[in-house]
């Protein structure tokens, strides 16, 4: 019997949405911080479950957002148990390409995620906000631009002779994050879906935190349920980008997927067979 597949989706902050990408640090740790939500959403009293609708000022991020972005609503998605306050591991898409391929994947099979990651140092105050002082000095130094934000990255590093781990790219680069190991998959083609997005009423019962739920009208194509014992954020990243250059791929991209490595392949989806993956998890289990 075959072994389980992967598909590996772009996701989380970027420089159009919310203008900044999250950090990836010298070690190959990182934060994991989500878009703003861009879609019109319900009043509360109709999500299927009973909470807020989160704000950038609400998550665990080791860094200050800028003051106009921390009561901007966020899209909590994917969800990964302890990670950001939630509780389920789930993820939606109303994206085509990426909904196909995702709806390909059975229990067992491995959604992965990965995201564009701007190096930057240990204690980087992030793009802004009334911490940057504090965490210059405590640093040793460091440069707030003019509006506020800490612009220390790699250069500075480099500058400086900070030890970088040697497959990290020198400035941005791309790199999965997390895994959720897939229970169930919905998708647009089943039940009583209207052919564009998935049974509303079956999505709320299979994952009632998805950030989609939220949406008015709702709009993902696929919903993906993880395993919350086996899905979450990695300890450390696994680049996909070659450590000379962030729009480089490295042989993950260009050797064991789906994607052929050219154009702007850190935006689209990637499919792994069987053994294309048993590689992939060995290369993310010895990180």
């Amino acid at each position: 019997m075959p072994g389980p597949r992967a598909v590996a989706v772009n996701v989380a902050a970027n420089t159009n949405e919310p203008g900044f990408r999250g950090p990836v640090y010298p070690d190959g740790s990182f934060a994991y911080v989500p878009i703003p939500e861009s879609a019109a959403t319900l009043p509360r009293d109709r999500f299927p479950v009973d909470e807020p609708l989160p704000t950038y000022g609400d998550l665990d991020l080791p860094f200050a957002v800028p003051a106009d972005l921390r009561e901007t609503a966020v899209h909590a998605d994917p969800e990964f148990p302890g990670v950001h306050g939630r509780e389920c591991a789930t993820y939606g898409d109303p994206h085509g390409v990426k909904a196909a391929r995702i709806a390909d994947l059975g229990p067992g099979d491995w959604l992965l995620f990965y995201a564009t990651l701007t190096l930057r140092p240990h204690g980087w105050a992030g793009p802004g906000g009334g911490q940057v002082g504090d965490a210059a000095e405590r640093t040793g130094g460091g440069s707030a631009g003019d509006a506020g934000a800490d612009e220390r990255d790699g250069a500075w590093l480099r500058q400086r002779g900070v030890a970088v781990d040697d497959d990290l790219a020198p400035d941005w680069g791309a790199y999965l994050f997390a895994g959720m190991r897939v229970e169930r998959v919905l998708s647009a083609a089943d039940g009583d879906g209207d052919g564009g997005a998935v049974d509303r009423a079956a999505a709320a019962a299979a994952a009632t935190t998805n950030a989609h739920l939220k949406r008015d009208p709702f709009d993902a194509r696929v919903v993906a349920v993880g395993d919350p014992d086996a899905s979450g954020l990695f300890d450390r990243v696994a680049p996909l980008s070659a450590p000379d250059a962030g729009s480089e791929a490295n042989p993950i991209v260009t050797d064991l997927s789906s994607d052929s490595g050219k154009g702007p392949w850190w935006r689209r989806p990637m499919a792994f067979d069987a053994a294309a993956t048993s590689r992939l998890l060995a290369r993310i289990d010895g990180i």
